[in-house]
């Protein structure tokens, strides 16, 4: 089923990289920006993600002797700062997830650069080094953002949808490595409810969520493919679904030949093979072509 197979680390039949977007009040204010102090309730919703979800979350990972990906914006970073220091003491790696969670191909290139540059700085100063790894928020990977994040040094990209397993993205001379994500494996397509913030996602019971996190789960084994979930934990954070997050946890231990990794790990682990020549990612270059298509020309 997987043209490219990779190797993962003894013997291992797949690799599970549960990740985190610790958005906060990021993306509210963005998108809220003259009215958010207004919107009382909402502003309380978002703030349940770093004030109480990942507390909770470090409380139990340590626990379970576990150390994710935390994405988390640069504003966020600056506002939060014990949280970042919580997560940094329990061996959790912090990726870069935009400035203000600005979607970056709905901004001009201009602005896209100077909010990448403000989120780098933000980062810089409190956990005293770049980055690693990158995740648009929402996904947002716009026709620039590629050239940006070889110029700023990372390494590692986890926003984008084009494979079972890490591939890279080339860009003239320049790569970085591509672990790649699916809408199916994020929560908020399944949790995401907030009249202020226009989603309407149906209430239901988390293990419906789960039916389709452990079927994909199930499929990655057999295949041997890297399972990288996106949890939000203002959504997944909360009691009854992050119970359900655990007994996730607790299934995919139970079958065995899991490789549980951060994002980082999985980095150096591909570069070690690429280093020795055991495997080699396919390479895509994005976009893979520009817009209008030359056929919607009406000239022949």
């Amino acid at each position: 089923m997987i043209a490219n197979p990779i190797p993962w680390p003894d013997g291992a039949r797949c690799a599970v990289a549960m990740t985190w977007d610790m958005d906060a009040d990021s993306a509210f204010n963005w998108y809220n920006r003259d009215t958010a102090d207004n919107l009382v309730a909402t502003q309380q919703w978002v703030r349940y993600d770093p004030l109480i979800a990942i507390p909770r979350l470090v409380e139990q990972f340590a626990r379970r002797d576990l150390r994710q990906t935390v994405f988390v914006p640069g504003w966020v970073i600056e506002k939060y700062p014990a949280q970042i220091d919580l997560l940094l003491k329990n061996g959790h790696e912090i990726g870069l997830h935009g400035y203000l969670h600005e979607r970056s191909n709905e901004i001009s290139r201009e602005d896209e650069h100077y909010w990448l540059g403000r989120a780098l700085d933000a980062y810089q100063k409190r956990i005293g080094r770049r980055p690693r790894g990158w995740r648009a928020p929402s996904f947002a990977f716009s026709k620039h953002s590629l050239r940006y994040l070889i110029e700023a040094g990372f390494e590692y990209d986890s926003s984008l949808m084009g494979d079972d397993i890490p591939y890279a993205l080339r860009d003239g001379d320049g790569a970085l490595l591509e672990f790649p994500v699916d809408w199916t494996l994020d929560d908020f397509p399944h949790y995401a409810h907030n009249r202020d913030l226009g989603y309407r996602m149906p209430i239901s019971a988390p293990q419906r969520a789960m039916e389709v996190f452990r079927s994909e789960f199930d499929a990655v084994w057999e295949f041997g493919a890297l399972w990288i979930s996106v949890w939000h934990p203002a959504l997944s954070g909360r009691l009854a679904r992050f119970k359900a997050v655990l007994e996730l946890l607790d299934y995919m231990r139970a079958k065995g030949g899991v490789w549980f990794a951060r994002l980082d790990q999985v980095c150096d682990h591909v570069q070690k093979l690429m280093a020795e020549g055991r495997w080699t990612p396919r390479y895509e270059t994005v976009p893979a072509y520009e817009s209008p298509l030359p056929e919607f020309s009406k000239e022949r």
